[in-house]
């Protein structure tokens, strides 16, 4: 039920209004009334009613005052001024502080009773497209789309000039014109945690939400420098908070230092994600920071080889960042991972035991995923492994290109075997897109895939996410029903899926430029 509050210095016509109105019968509640403007505001800020009846002509402060204040803290709420004044000035005043409504004095049940259900009504529309908006947001589920990763793929190689930068932004939506910009990555494997953590930053509107690859997300803050330090400290003990709620401990969060320019984003990013390596180097310490990362380089420096702990070569380093690690990620781990070994890489004798345990670690690996061990080999020039041992420059460089070559082989396994599952979820999708009850969780159990991989897989492989494809097929069928039959957009919204007949045209409206009526009488 709405809410209405009455503003009249008459007492004899305010009194008759709020007891001989029956305002339950028309939708509304009476929350209040007041006898002029100045009186009135602080009710209207305590109250905040939906529609607010005011006169025009008030001791203190008249209609068109308190309209005024009003429109400019509650853009939303509706206004009906009355008024004893047949007067043009009077109604163009009261047409440029947004009134809805004007009745002229004397006030008949007849002309009131059709106001507020006319403003009822258009409240009921405003908030139903409100709805839409909101839901046809979620669905889209716009931290998933992969445009939005392909736009900062290019924002973090930092080859873009500074125009090309805001061009790119400007084709994804994106206001880039904060004083400042900083970056938190974030990898969560339990889903419910990941959920509830997506969840929360889209809470924060200066929060841009995206996935960054198969099990990291990216978070983009925007605001004044002193402001993101600040929230970047608080978002980090929130999402601390967020995941020991759970058992599940494979989970690693890493923020950068603001910047005051989006160009500098690139420089932002490598900083970041140079600290976020270390998740693989330190995977007991789920907070990385710039600290704790400049702490364990001070003591590596500070180790021998007699003295270096022996858990930093542990081969299962290697095989979880061959198991969870991207191609991208290859520099910042060989980079880190050797600076964690100190002094110790001087010694030619530990480089040559340091190698072959990265290079059996990588076979195994290989092995293991089922591609051939002498085609990996080969193409690593194994046979020359001596050549690499000459210093710790070449020790890294021949490092990085086995991690690579094995990352690569890896990514073309899952990739064919992606597809394969793929086609029997595009199958299961196109037997299925036109039932209201379809969605992610089902698909991806239908071939016996976790719903975040799978999500992350489709949007990979299809350049789109998963209701982007759903919906773009749902719109396709549409247009062939509107095309090729007399059936109403009601008749159509349920035959593809739509259980709401006014979404699917918002839908429709929304992906294809047009309402339904308007394609049909074109096509």
């Amino acid at each position: 039920m709405l809410k209405v509050f009455l503003v009249e210095d008459e007492s004899v016509v305010r009194e008759a209004l709020r007891d001989n109105i029956p305002w339950q019968q028309y939708g509304y509640r009476f929350v209040g009334e007041a006898g002029d403007g100045e009186m009135a505001l602080p009710l209207i800020r305590k109250t905040v009613p939906d529609v607010l009846i005011t006169d025009i002509k008030m001791p203190f402060m008249d209609g068109l005052a308190l309209s005024h204040i009003v429109k400019s803290e509650y853009p939303d709420m509706k206004i009906i001024i009355i008024s004893g004044y047949d007067d043009f000035e009077y109604a163009r005043q009261a047409i440029t502080e947004g009134v809805d409504e004007y009745l002229l004095k004397p006030i008949t049940r007849r002309s009131l009773q059709k106001a507020l259900s006319e403003i009822r009504e258009k409240i009921e529309a405003e908030q139903e497209q409100k709805n839409y908006v909101r839901k046809f947001q979620s669905e889209m589920q716009q931290y998933e789309q992969y445009a939005l990763r392909s736009f900062f793929e290019k924002v973090f190689e930092g080859k873009l000039s500074a125009q090309e930068l805001y061009e790119e932004a400007g084709k994804q939506g994106l206001d880039m014109n904060a004083s400042g910009y900083n970056l938190i990555l974030l990898g969560v494997q339990d889903d419910e945690n990941r959920e509830e953590l997506l969840r929360y930053f889209l809470r924060f509107p200066e929060c841009l939400v995206f996935r960054w690859n198969m099990n990291t997300y990216g978070i983009l803050l925007m605001g004044d420098v002193e402001y993101l330090v600040e929230r970047t400290h608080t978002h980090m003990d929130d999402i601390k908070k967020i995941c020991e709620q759970s058992k599940d401990h494979e989970w690693y969060v890493a923020a950068g230092t603001p910047v005051e320019r989006f160009s500098q984003l690139s420089e932002c990013y490598r900083r970041v994600n140079h600290i976020y390596a270390y998740r693989y180097l330190m995977p007991e310490k789920h907070i990385l920071t710039e600290e704790l990362t400049a702490d364990e380089g001070e003591a590596s420096e500070n180790s021998s080889f007699g003295g270096l702990d022996a858990n930093k070569v542990d081969p299962e380093i290697v095989r979880g960042f061959l198991n969870n690690g991207q191609r991208t990620e290859v520099d910042e781990f060989v980079g880190s991972y050797i600076q964690g070994l100190g002094e110790a890489v001087a010694s030619r004798l530990f480089r040559d035991y340091l190698l072959l345990n990265i290079q059996f670690t990588a076979q195994a690996f290989i092995e293991s995923i089922g591609c051939k061990q002498e085609e990996f080999l080969e193409t690593v020039g194994a046979d020359r492994i001596h050549e690499m041992v000459s210093g710790p420059d070449t020790m890294a460089d021949y490092v990085r290109k086995l991690l690579t070559e094995a990352l690569r082989l890896r990514d073309e396994k899952q990739q064919t075997q992606g597809k394969q599952v793929l086609k029997h979820a595009l199958d299961y999708i196109e037997d299925n897109y036109t039932r209201m009850t379809l969605n992610l969780n089902e698909v991806a159990q239908s071939i016996g895939m976790s719903p975040n991989y799978f999500s992350a897989v489709f949007s990979q492989e299809m350049k789109m996410t998963f209701v982007e494809y759903v919906t773009s097929k749902r719109m396709e069928q549409a247009k062939r029903l509107l095309r090729e039959s007399d059936q109403s957009s009601a008749q159509i919204a349920a035959a593809v899926g739509y259980k709401d007949a006014h979404y699917f045209s918002f839908v429709f409206k929304k992906t294809v430029g047009m309402s339904p009526r308007e394609w049909r009488a074109k096509a």
